[in-house]
């Protein structure tokens, strides 16, 4: 049997899934991520080998993260699981799974998992855009993840959000450091906070509001939409994608796929944008199921 296994390591739990070659499911469970490296790295290695185990073969192993590896020290940076930062995963995972081990961001393993056999599959320039607690980005080309000399491709949310008006600037603080990151306004916090500044309320939910008639909820998610029609325009000018994918909590906003391509023509320096924006097929477990793929499909024997 072929095997594709995709672990997506989180700051939560740490998920498992094996996929034959065309993309079938055969075992997917999760356990609790160990707040130490260590323990982090046997906990991978155990699922690894009862997959297997449960399956009899053996199979290609990739690892969805939060973070990325660096190309200067071969060592994890920007991890918001910090007990990963400064540490050699792929080469650890590797010693202990016995076998070649490759790695992405979480982002970049839910576009290609997209681009692969998701809403963005047969398109050649894939931008997967993640918008929940934070605002992430990842570029598959030709279904392979796009990496970049700095490990850092399609990191848009921290960039200055584009084309700012006066009551935008300089923009709320960002954890990076910054002023006005595009993440800081996309976010759902980012969302929450405009909301709160313009009605000094607290949202239990924006768009449950919008709906019954409040005037601020309105507002508040038609400036979200041109903002992120702004954002990805940039997207369009640079990367020229053929799809856009959505995932993360606020992907679940469904007025944004008609209203986003509506507004980000008078952004984009085109003509005409063919560009197309789709919500992700498979949703919270695009990660994972990248992780797997990120093997391509004549994969080495080992």
């Amino acid at each position: 049997m072929s095997l594709r296994i995709g672990i997506d390591l989180g700051g939560t739990k740490i998920e498992i899934i094996a996929l034959d070659n065309q993309g079938q499911t055969l075992i997917r469970e999760r356990v609790s991520t160990p707040k130490n490296y260590t323990a982090t790295i046997q906990a991978i290695t155990d699922l690894v080998h009862s997959v297997e185990q449960r399956l009899n073969a053996q199979g290609t192993v990739g690892l969805s993260m939060p973070g990325a590896l660096s190309p200067a020290t071969g060592l994890i940076k920007n991890a918001n699981s910090v007990w990963l930062i400064g540490q050699p995963l792929d080469r650890d995972l590797s010693a202990a799974l016995q076998r070649p081990v490759k790695l992405s961001n979480d982002a970049n393993c839910f576009a290609l998992s997209e681009a692969v056999d998701g809403a963005a599959a047969g398109a050649s320039v894939v931008f997967g855009v993640i918008i929940g607690t934070g605002t992430g980005g990842g570029i598959a080309i030709n279904q392979q993840v796009l990496n970049g000399v700095n490990a850092i491709a399609g990191e848009w949310g921290h960039n200055p959000l584009p084309w700012p008006q006066a009551e935008e600037l300089p923009g709320p603080s960002c954890y990076c450091g910054k002023h006005g990151c595009i993440e800081t306004f996309l976010s759902g916090p980012g969302m929450a906070r405009d909301y709160q500044a313009a009605s000094t309320r607290e949202p239990p939910d924006i768009v449950a509001l919008a709906e019954a008639g409040d005037r601020a909820a309105q507002a508040c998610l038609s400036r979200y939409a041109d903002r992120l029609a702004r954002g990805l325009a940039s997207i369009i000018n640079v990367l020229d994608p053929d799809v856009i994918v959505l995932g993360g909590g606020m992907s679940n906003l469904t007025h944004l796929y008609t209203e986003v391509p509506r507004l980000w023509k008078r952004y984009t320096f085109s003509d005409r944008v063919d560009t197309v924006l789709k919500p992700a097929k498979f949703g919270d477990s695009s990660g994972v199921r990248g992780a797997a793929w990120l093997w391509p499909v004549a994969c080495p024997r080992f």
